[in-house]
C-alpha cells in the first residue's frame, strides 16, 4: 500500500507520520509544498491515500490537481473551520481539522479501510472550495499560558517560556527566570499547540524553543545534549531517532 502526507511544517508531517503508523498503515513519502508534490506526482505512481494539508508555504494544495489527474484516496487536515469542507466531504475519506484528534485520526483511517477504493474526481469540488476560501483563516498557536496559582492567575508570555518537560505524571512551564509551574496540557497536547517553527520535541520528556538553546553537545550514542540558560535539573538529551529531524529543524 502507498500512502503520502503532503504537510508544509515538517514536525507536524512526522507526527502524523507516527501516529498513522502506529495504526497500522505505512508512510511511504513525505511532501511540503505545491511545486514539490506536482513534480512527485508527475515521476511516480499516485498513492493509494494522500493526507492533504490545504494550506501549504507555497499555496493551496487544490493546485496539484490543477496540473495532475490524481485518483487517490484523500484525507484532508487542515485548520480551516468545518463549514468550508461541506462541499466536498462526500467526495473524499474524511476531513480532520487541526490540531488532530488521535481518535478522529483512527475513524478516518478505518473508513479508509473499509473503502480502500480510490477517490472521485474532485476537481469541482475543489474549484468551489477555492472560492469559498477567498480569505483564508491564519493558522494561530499558543501565545500565553493561563496558571492558577493558590487564588490568583498568572499569565506566562510564549516568550519567557524555556522548555516544557514532563516528570511525575505532571507537564511542567520552565521559564527564563527559572521557574516552574504545573500545566494542564499534556506535552502531546502542547506539540498540536506551539508553533513548530519555534518549539520542538526533542524526546518524550521535553520541547524546548529554539530560542533558549544555550548550547549543543555531542552525547553518546550518536545522540545531543541541548543546554538551556537556567533548566538545570535533568539532562535535556535528543533522542538518537530524531537528532536528523532536530538538526533540519534548526536549519
Amino acid at each position: 500500500m502507498n500512502i503520502i502526507i503532503i504537510e508544509d511544517e515538517k514536525p507536524a508531517a512526522r507526527l502524523l507520520q507516527r501516529k498513522v503508523e502506529k495504526l497500522g498503515l505505512p508512510i511511504n513519502t513525505l511532501l511540503h509544498s505545491v511545486e514539490e508534490s506536482i513534480q512527485w506526482f508527475n515521476t511516480n505512481p499516485h498513492p493509494d491515500l494522500i493526507f492533504l494539508d490545504i494550506q501549504l508555504s507555497d499555496g493551496l494544495s487544490f493546485e496539484i490537481f490543477e496540473h495532475t489527474d490524481i485518483k487517490s484516496a484523500v484525507i484532508f487536515t487542515t485548520a480551516y473551520d468545518e463549514y468550508a469542507l461541506r462541499a466536498f466531504k462526500l467526495n473524499s475519506i474524511d476531513y480532520l481539522l487541526k490540531p488532530i484528534d488521535e481518535d478522529d485520526l483512527e475513524k478516518a483511517v478505518n473508513k479508509f479501510k473499509a473503502r480502500n477504493i480510490a477517490a472521485p474526481n474532485l476537481s469541482l469540488d475543489f474549484e468551489m472550495i477555492k472560492k469559498m476560501l477567498v480569505n483564508p483563516i491564519d493558522r494561530t498557536y499558543k501565545k500565553r499560558f493561563t496558571i492558577k496559582m493558590g487564588q490568583q492567575l498568572k499569565m506566562i508570555n510564549i516568550e519567557e517560556v524555556e522548555c516544557f518537560y514532563s516528570e511525575n505524571k505532571g507537564t511542567y512551564l520552565h521559564t527564563s527566570d527559572n521557574r516552574d509551574y504545573l500545566l494542564d496540557n499534556t506535552l502531546e497536547q502542547l506539540e498540536t499547540e506551539l508553533d513548530p517553527k519555534d518549539f520542538y520535541r526533542v524526546s518524550r520528556k521535553f520541547i524546548i524553543p529554539m530560542k533558549a538553546i544555550k548550547e549543543i553537545q555531542l552525547h553518546s550514542n550518536s545522540r545531543l545534549k541541548v543546554i538551556l540558560p537556567t533548566y538545570k535539573d535533568d539532562e535535556i538529551i535528543v533522542a538518537r531517532e530524531r537528532v536528523s529531524e532536530f538538526k533540519e529543524w534548526l536549519g
